[in-house]
């Protein structure tokens, strides 16, 4: 097959769920089905479940995991919901890697690309709301609030000002449109100048923030068996979220700062953060794979015997 996509930190993940030996194995962002490909390769007694929202992902991934036959099953869900919808109790991983593909971003016809004749940037193409509607719809508040927040970009204000002037004249219909606008405004460095406003769209068309919380407490309601959970993410506004969630489960004692003296029974900590920094892409892998550079692996296991 003429595979799109290079998954990152793919040594990495072998080696955070390298002590996996049966059971089930959920990859809750199967995307073009690399990180599952190895982890079936590598564990052959592991069944898989493979979640996307992508129908595209899915028809290849179907395709590119065929040869492990009756061992993978695949789901069409966002990975938020995914749990809700499948037998969790033989879980022992999870994987989750929550930044766009290489063939989301390459497709100009996805709507992603600073070049796309479109303005779309929907991870599930059957949903109705899109960049489009964010870009020509939202408030110049709106669009101020999301650029400064998702896109963490401190030309926010006059950002949002340049896009409601300009579709004053006439509405923005391609992602090309948008990026040429703040091209013109700002000056070019390493990285195009509308990267970070492409950022905040993209994320609030997803709801990415909101989908990766809800994941999170999702797996931490889930029977705590020893099971391990692994997620790659791609900015800090994702890596703060993960980070701050493994700290909050490992904590013993849960009793607030102003307490005079422990009365939780110091003893709620769901398991122990296997990363103690985050795992990010060996020199190596930047070589070939220069997308890799700003992935970050967390990961953490629950108390109990997998």
């Amino acid at each position: 097959m003429n595979i799109p996509h290079k998954p990152v930190l793919l040594n990495e993940v072998l080696e955070v769920f390298a002590e996996l030996k049966e059971w089930v194995f959920v990859d809750a962002t199967l995307g073009y089905g690399g990180h599952s490909e190895a982890i079936l390769s590598a564990h052959p007694n592991i069944e898989l479940i493979g979640v996307d929202r992508d129908d595209e992902a899915i028809a290849f991934s179907s395709e590119r995991l065929k040869k492990f036959g009756d061992r993978v099953k695949i789901i069409k869900s966002d990975f938020a919901s995914a749990l809700a919808k499948i037998d969790t109790s033989n879980i022992v991983g999870i994987l989750a890697d929550i930044g766009v593909s290489s063939l989301q971003l390459d497709k100009r016809e996805r709507g992603f690309s600073f070049e796309s004749e479109t303005l779309d940037m929907r991870m599930d193409s059957s949903q109705e709301f899109s960049a489009y509607d964010v870009v020509n719809g939202y408030s110049e508040n709106e669009l101020e609030r999301i650029i400064r927040v998702y896109g963490e970009d401190r030309f926010s204000k006059k950002i949002a000002s340049l896009i409601v002037k300009r579709r004053k004249e006439s509405k923005f219909t391609t992602a090309k449109e948008l990026s040429a606008l703040i091209g013109a405004n700002f000056k070019g460095g390493k990285i195009n100048p509308a990267t970070l406003t492409f950022q905040a769209i993209r994320i609030e068309v997803n709801s990415e923030l909101e989908q990766l919380e809800n994941f999170l407490e999702n797996v931490k309601n889930l029977s705590q068996n020893g099971k391990i959970l692994g997620i790659i993410s791609f900015h800090s506004l994702e890596d703060r979220i993960v980070k701050t969630a493994f700290k909050e489960w490992s904590r013993s004692c849960i009793c607030p700062p102003e307490a005079y003296r422990c009365t939780c029974g110091n003893n709620n900590e769901l398991g122990d953060i296997i990363t103690k920094k985050p795992l990010i892409a060996s020199d190596t892998e930047l070589r070939t794979n220069p997308r890799a550079r700003s992935a970050k692996l967390r990961a953490f296991k629950f108390a109990g015997n997998s």
